[in-house]
Parts: C-alpha cells; sequence; structure tokens
C-alpha cells in the first residue's frame, strides 16, 4: 500500500498539523509549501519538501508524480490576493482559473480538486489528519458569556451562515445587535481589525462553516493569531462552530484570552 500523502502548504498552523498526524498514522509526508505562506519548519518534519511560487503552483503534478503522491490534503491558508492578480500568475495557471465558474476561494480550489484529479491524483478531506484541533461545545474561556454577548452571538449566527454560503466570509463582526463588519478577501484578522477602527472595542465576532462544507477545501479555522487580533481590537468575545472548526494553537490562545477577559465559546447549531 502507497503510504506517501502530498501536502500542498499554505500559512497558519492547519500544515504542520495535518503533517505531524500524518506522520504519526505511519504516512510519509511529501510537502509542497507556498512561498511567502507556509512555515519553514514543515521543512523539518517533512519526508520530502519543496517550495513552490504561487504564480507556477501547477508545477506540484510533477513534484507529487516524481514522489509518487496519489493522494493529496490542501491544509493551510492561500492569500486569495495572491491569486486574483493576474499579473502573478503564469499562463498555465490563468488558463486553470479560466475553468472555473468565478474566482472565489471555493471555486479555485474545486477547479484545482478537478486538475489535480485529472492527473491521477485525489484530495482528501482535511479532517483525517486534525481532529485534535476540534473543540465539544461549550464555553472555553474562564469569563462565560453575558446576555447581551448571546443576544449578539445569536443575532450575528444566522448572518455569518448566510455570508458564508454565499462565498463572501465566514466571519461576522457584531456590535449592540448591528453588523459592523463582514470579512471579505482580506481573511479574518484583517476584518476584526478594520471593525476596531469601525466601532470601537468590545464588539463580539462569529465564525462559522458553510451550510454544507466541503471539507476538502477552504476549512475555516482558528488560532492564536486570531485571538491576537481579538487583543488588539479590545473585543468583547469571539464565538465559532463546535465541532467542525478546528482550533490551532489551544491552550495558549485561551491562556491569552483569559489574561485579557475575553469569551471563547464554541457553539453548536
Amino acid at each position: 500500500m502507497n503510504k506517501n500523502m502530498g501536502v500542498i502548504a499554505g500559512s497558519g498552523e492547519f500544515s504542520l498539523l495535518a503533517c505531524n498526524q500524518a506522520r504519526k498514522q505511519g504516512y510519509r509526508c511529501i510537502t509542497a509549501g507556498i512561498e511567502g505562506q507556509a512555515d519553514s519548519k514543515l521543512k523539518n518534519i517533512s519526508d520530502v519538501f519543496a517550495w513552490f511560487d504561487i504564480s507556477n503552483l501547477l508545477d506540484v503534478v510533477p513534484f507529487f508524480k516524481k514522489n509518487e503522491v496519489t493522494k493529496v490534503v490542501f491544509a493551510g491558508k492561500i492569500d486569495h490576493l495572491l491569486i486574483i492578480k493576474p499579473k502573478k500568475l503564469s499562463r498555465s495557471v490563468l488558463g486553470l482559473l479560466a475553468r472555473g465558474k468565478d474566482r472565489s476561494p471555493s471555486a479555485i480550489l474545486k477547479t484545482a480538486i478537478d486538475y489535480l484529479a485529472g492527473h491521477g491524483i485525489e484530495v482528501i478531506d482535511t479532517t483525517t489528519f486534525i481532529t485534535t484541533a476540534v473543540c465539544a461545545p461549550g464555553v472555553l474561556s474562564k469569563k462565560r458569556p453575558s446576555r447581551a454577548i448571546m443576544d449578539n452571538i445569536e443575532f450575528g449566527w444566522d448572518i455569518a451562515r448566510k455570508t458564508a454560503d454565499l462565498d463572501i466570509g465566514q466571519t461576522v463582526i457584531v456590535k449592540n445587535k448591528a453588523i459592523v463588519a463582514i470579512e471579505g478577501i482580506e481573511g479574518t484578522d484583517k476584518a476584526i481589525r478594520r471593525s476596531r477602527d469601525l466601532a470601537g472595542k468590545n464588539t463580539v465576532v462569529v465564525k462559522v462553516c458553510r451550510t454544507i462544507q466541503d471539507t476538502r477545501i477552504d476549512l475555516p479555522a482558528i488560532g492564536l493569531e486570531t485571538i491576537k487580533s481579538l487583543v488588539s481590537s479590545e473585543c468583547a468575545a469571539l464565538c465559532f462552530e463546535a465541532e467542525k472548526m478546528p482550533f490551532f494553537q489551544k491552550e495558549e490562545s485561551i491562556e491569552l484570552a483569559n489574561a485579557h477577559n475575553i469569551v471563547i465559546l464554541a457553539k453548536k447549531e
């Protein structure tokens, strides 16, 4: 049985955890790190590692074939801004993008999945290697949510789900039951910081998955950088989807949230 696992690695802890867990399950990790996105620590925990520029990302196919990879995972975030700047992309990548219905994150990734499948490489469920990062429902912080915070969470939850399903963004920031900011192409952390400029402190951040979430691609996650953004923006609370959304660097993140009296709640639909 072929035990080679390909990893297309973007930013964050996602790819590090995926590689570590895959190796614990007996796989050899063949990692394609996206330059400017992936963590250089991946070189130390991968069996084979190579850097790839986003402009020539299709070169991962011969890399994986050379290393006898037939299954890969997308692990970590790739800045969407890198993909919508045509002058940064090769003709082959632009040609691939033209096959998709649009240039939303999910459409681009689904086009990539079809392309890889055409070359005999299957993209598998990313949650296979990150089960330890998923949280059960409940309050994770020392501080419990007040009635006002819960009202803002309930208000923001359905709206966040709708924006996620529309492939706009999976995070909304709420204050006094009004939407302050919706995550766009800039990502969660920058949306949180933008909300501070718009509405001041004590906002509530709500992040969810899509109603029908393809767990092979664009799986939303939170981690230490998310909590740092909450702290710098003086947010009151973060609510994220339990049992689906991974929480990376959880212990360190919760310790930081507790130090700044921020509520962290994992909520189930």
